[in-house]
């Protein structure tokens, strides 16, 4: 039997899931997890096919399930070009071999919480991906009425990329999902701070030429006639006309 959460600091450990885990890690799916799985993921989660995953136990615990999970993270590496990030990463086009790590869950079970454990586990993640060296991001989606994994998520420095609409269809609605990015081994998004101030310096640029357009088609309009004439035929002024033209760049956030 568990003990009540926060009566007491349990001792815990993390290591694989192992093939022993699986009935339990089915089990604690369906409770925290209005998706069902099927039975095909949590077998690859057992036997580590193509899916990377860490175990939290508790070896404190009263009852003697010193190895009974309590937490755990599943993730899937892949490549980056063919991830759905791709648009939002920066990266040198003749890099054919930069990869991501995709969280795919992220589950600690109630008595637990609030013990660091989830943290703990998405640690391990991000550990995990920066020892990749052609690793760029830890990326996963967060269903948008889950605010407690948003607040964590944005904790742990992730950032919100991305608002994708009715990414989930669960019993009969649709729901919209959160993008969320942690970047590592230098990896950044195209539209990083510097492109941002970047950005904004050109629009200020861009808006103090057009103003100054504007003011000088206004005081064109009140000059007589003749005077316009003369300074049209001055070859002087002629040679110090400007011609205010527009920048294109611009840096989209999402």
């Amino acid at each position: 039997m568990l003990e009540p959460r926060g009566a007491y600091q349990p001792t815990i450990i993390y290591r694989p899931i192992l093939p022993s885990d699986l009935e339990v890690l089915e089990e604690i799916h369906v409770t925290l997890f209005p998706i069902r799985y099927e039975r095909d993921f949590f077998l690859s989660v057992v036997q580590g096919h193509g899916i990377v995953s860490w175990a939290a136990v508790d070896v404190s615990r009263s009852d003697g399930d010193h190895d009974k999970l309590v937490g755990f993270v599943t993730t899937r590496v892949m490549s980056a070009k063919e991830s759905e990030i791709s648009d939002l990463l920066r990266y040198n086009a003749s890099r054919q071999d930069l990869m991501l790590v995709y969280i795919l869950t992220l589950g600690v079970v109630e008595n637990y919480r609030n013990h660091g454990i989830a943290t703990s586990l998405v640690c391990e993640v991000i550990k995990y991906a920066s020892s990749i060296t052609n690793c760029r991001a830890v990326y996963l989606h967060v269903i948008s009425y889950n605010l407690p994994a948003i607040h964590f998520y944005e904790k742990m420095s992730f950032a919100c990329v991305r608002r994708l609409q009715k990414f989930y269809y669960i019993n009969g609605q649709h729901y919209d999902s959160y993008l969320f990015v942690y970047y590592v081994n230098g990896g950044h998004s195209l539209c990083s701070p510097l492109n941002i101030v970047a950005a904004v310096a050109a629009y200020l640029r861009d808006l103090f030429k057009m103003l100054v357009s504007k003011l000088w088609r206004k005081q064109e309009k009140h000059i007589p006639r003749y005077l316009k004439c003369r300074e049209t035929c001055s070859p002087l002024v002629a040679q110090n006309r400007r011609i205010l033209g527009a920048d294109n760049s611009a840096c989209q956030r999402v």
